[in-house]
C-alpha cells in the first residue's frame, strides 16, 4: 500500500517536472526535500526525547543512574547488529562523506543513506550514546537531495544544490534555525555559490524549520528564552572565553580522533569491541549522568536559575547545594565529554559531534563565568556565557563561525548577544585554525589526501584525475642516438618536447625543440651530435601519484610548459600545462552552481 502511494507521488512529481521550467522544478524540489528532512528530524528527535524521559522517570524511582548506564550498551550493540545484518557490514559516519561525494562521486550518495543514518543513530543516541543526531540528520538530508535529483535525472550542478538543500533543511529542522541551516550548507559544503543558488536552499531550510516547529514540541528542540542584557564592560571576559573555547576545541578534536583511531585499530570481533567501548561509556555515564544522550536537557538546566538539579540522582546528590562541588562536577563532565563521544562512535555506534560541541561549549561557558563570579573577580551573566560558549566551540571545531553565530542567535530567540557571539566565535576560529588546519570532519579526508576547504581552486584541482591528462603516446629517444633520429621524429610529429630514456626506461633527460632549433638546420652538426650532448635535466618531474594541486605548483615553480611523468620510477609520459588548465576550466564550468 505504501509502495503504491509513493509510486503515485512520483508520477505526480514527474508530471510537474514536465510542465515546469528547470528553475521552477528546483524550487518545488527544495520544498519536498525540506519536508522529507523535517520528517526524519521529527522521528529521530521524538524517539531520543522519549527514551530520555523514560530513563529520567526510572532514575527518579531508583534514585541512581542504573538505567542510564545500561541503555547505551544495548543501543551500541543493536547498532552493530543492524550494520552487520542489514547494512552489509559497513556504514559511513560523519559529514565528510558529503564533501567526498560532491567532489569525487559526482554528488551521488548511496540510497541506503536515506534510512541507514536514521536507524543507527536512533539506536545509538536515542538509547543514550553520548553523541549527536545532527550529523546523521545532515547526511540523511543530503542523501534525500542526491537521490531525488538522480531519480528525476538532474545534472551534477542541480544534484549538488539539492544536497545543499537537504543539509540546510536538516539543521534548520533540528534547531528551528533556518538561517543557521542556510549558512551551514554554504559555509561548510557549498563554499562557492552564486546568490541565485541561495533561493532553493533558503526555501528548503524554511520548509524544514516550519514543519519541525509545527509538529515537534518546543521542549524537544534546543531553545532558550532567558538571557540577560549584554554589558560591554564584560568584553574582556568574552575575549578570554574565546581563547578558552578555541583551545578546548583543539583538545576535543585531537582526543576524539585518538579514541576513535584506537578502536579502529583493534582487530577484534565487532560485538566484543562494542561491548568493551559501551561498557567504558556506561561507567562514565554512571559517574557523570549528564553524558547520557545528546545532553540538551542539561544545557537548558545550566542556563536556568537552579543548575544544581544536575546533581540530582547522581553520586554527588548530597552536595546539591554546594556551588563549588557543582562547578567541579561541570568541569569534570566537560573534560570527559570527548572520551564519552569517542567511545560511543569508535566502538561501533553512530552519531555526530555537533551536539557534543554545543554541550561542551555550554559547560565551558558556565564553568568560566561561574568561577569568575565565585572568586569575586566580577559578577558575570552566567546564562549569557553559557550560550555564547556554545558558539565558540562550534566555531572552533567545525571552522564555521557564521553558522555558530547565527545558530545561537536563533535558538536564543533574538540577537541581543550578537556582539559577544561575534567576538567569541571569531577568536575561537582563529586559534583553532592556527593549530588545526582542517575542521574535525575534514581531518580524516585530509589524511587520505582528499582535503576540501574554502579554497575553491584547491577543491576543483582535487577532483581532477591526473591519469586523464597524462599523454603517454609521446615519442622518446635514446641518449646515444644522434640528432638525425630526433630530426626525423620532429618532421613526422607535432611534438615539441622529447623524453630521453635509456634501455631500462629510466628518464635521463629532456630535449626541447626550441633548444635545438639552430642545430637542426646544420647537417654536419646533426650527423655528428649525439642527443646526450643537447639534452637537459628536467626542471621538475611529476609522480603519477601526485595530486593535481601539486602538479600545478610544479608547473608554476618550474616555469615549464611540459613536465615528464614518472610511474614506479620509470618514464611514463608528459603533462602539458595547457591541457591541465583546460581540464581545470572544464571542471570549473561543471561545478559552478548558479
Amino acid at each position: 500500500m505504501l509502495k503504491k502511494y509513493f509510486r503515485r507521488l512520483e508520477s505526480i512529481i514527474a508530471l510537474a517536472q514536465s510542465l515546469m521550467t528547470p528553475k521552477q522544478f528546483l524550487f518545488l524540489s527544495s520544498v519536498l526535500i525540506g519536508i522529507s528532512c523535517s520528517l526524519a528530524v521529527i522521528i529521530l528527535k521524538t524517539f531520543a526525547h522519549s527514551v530520555f524521559s523514560f530513563a529520567t522517570y526510572i532514575n527518579g524511582i531508583l534514585k541512581l543512574s542504573f538505567i542510564n548506564s545500561i541503555l547505551p550498551i544495548i543501543g551500541i550493540l543493536l547498532t552493530v547488529f543492524v550494520v552487520k545484518k542489514v547494512l552489509n557490514g559497513t556504514i559511513q559516519k560523519g559529514t565528510s562523506q558529503i564533501l567526498y561525494a560532491v567532489a569525487k562521486k559526482a554528488s551521488i550518495i548511496p540510497k541506503k543513506q536515506m534510512y541507514a543514518q536514521i536507524i543507527t543513530s536512533s539506536l545509538t543516541v536515542g538509547l543514550g550514546g553520548s553523541a549527536g543526531l545532527e550529523s546523521p540528520i545532515v547526511i540523511t538530508g543530503a542523501a534525500f537531495g542526491s537521490n531525488f535529483a538522480q531519480n528525476y535525472k538532474l545534472q551534477y550542478k542541480d544534484r549538488t544544490l539539492l544536497i545543499g538543500c537537504g543539509v540546510a533543511a536538516g539543521i534548520a529542522a533540528a534547531f528551528n534555525a533556518p538561517i543557521a541551516g542556510v549558512l551551514f550548507a554554504i559555509e561548510v559544503l557549498l563554499v562557492d555559490v552564486s546568490i541565485s543558488a541561495f533561493t532553493p536552499i533558503m526555501i528548503s531550510a524554511a520548509t524544514g524549520a516550519l514543519v519541525s516547529a509545527i509538529v515537534l514540541d518546543e521542549s524537544i528542540l534546543l531553545s532558550f528564552k532567558q538571557q540577560e542584557t549584554f554589558n560591554f564592560h564584560n568584553i574582556p571576559f568574552y575575549v578570554i572565553l574565546g581563547v578558552l573555547t578555541g583551545l578546548v576545541a583543539i583538545y576535543y578534536s585531537r582526543n576524539f580522533q585518538r579514541v576513535e583511531h584506537y578502536f579502529a585499530k583493534q582487530q577484534i570481533n565487532p560485538y566484543r569491541k562494542a561491548l568493551i567501548g559501551s561498557s567504558l561509556l556506561a561507567l562514565l555515564i554512571f559517574i557523570f549522568p549528564t553524558l547520557f544522550g545528546e545532553g540538551y536537557e542539561s544545557i537548558r538546566t545550566l542556563a536556568e536559575t537552579d543548575p544544581g538539579k544536575l546533581l540530582d540522582n547522581t553520586l554527588f546528590a548530597d552536595f546539591r547545594n554546594s556551588q563549588w562541588v557543582l562547578l567541579l562536577f561541570v568541569g569534570a563532565t566537560m573534560m570527559m565529554k570527548v572520551f564519552a563521544s569517542g567511545l560511543t562512535i569508535g566502538s561501533g555506534g553512530n552519531g555526530g559531534n555537533f551536539a557534543p560541541s554545543l554541550f561542551l561549549g555550554s559547560y565551558l561557558g558556565y564553568f568560566f563565568s561561574k568561577f569568575i563570579t565565585l572568586i569575586g573577580l566580577s559578577k558575570l551573566p552566567i546564562t549569557n556565557f553559557t550560550m555564547v560558549g556554545m558558539a565558540g566551540i562550534l566555531s572552533g571545531l567545525f571552522h564555521a563561525p557564521l553558522t555558530a553565530i547565527f545558530l545561537i542567535a536563533e535558538i536564543t530567540g533574538g540577537y541581543g548577544l550578537m556582539i559577544p557571539l561575534m567576538i567569541v566565535s571569531s577568536i575561537s576560529f582563529a586559534i583553532s585554525k592556527r593549530y588545526e588546519k582542517y575542521s574535525l570532519d575534514v581531518k580524516g579526508l585530509a589524511k587520505k589526501g582528499h582535503a576540501f576547504t574554502s579554497n575553491k581552486d584547491s577543491n576543483i584541482l582535487s577532483t581532477l584525475d591526473i591519469d586523464s591528462i597524462i599523454q603517454c603516446d609521446y615519442l622518446t629517444v635514446h641518449p646515444e642516438e644522434n640528432l638525425s633520429k630526433l630530426v626525423d621524429l620532429i618532421s613526422h610529429s607535432n611534438q615539441v618536447v622529447f623524453a630521453v630514456v635509456n634501455n631500462d626506461k629510466d628518464l635521463v633527460g629532456v630535449v626541447h625543440f626550441n633548444d635545438i632549433r639552430e642545430i637542426i638546420f646544420n647537417a654536419y652538426r646533426v650527423k655528428y651530435t649525439q642527443i646526450k650532448d643537447v639534452m637537459k635535466a628536467p626542471t621538475a618531474t611529476i609522480s603519477s601519484l601526485d595530486s593535481m594541486e601539486i602538479v600545478m605548483k610544479k608547473f608554476e615553480n618550474s616555469k615549464s610548459a611540459f613536465l615528464p611523468v614518472l610511474r614506479d620510477g620509470k618514464y611514463h609520459g608528459f603533462i602539458s600545462k595547457s591541457i591541465a588548465l583546460e581540464a581545470y576550466r572544464t571542471k570549473l564550468r561543471s561545478m559552478t552552481i548558479e
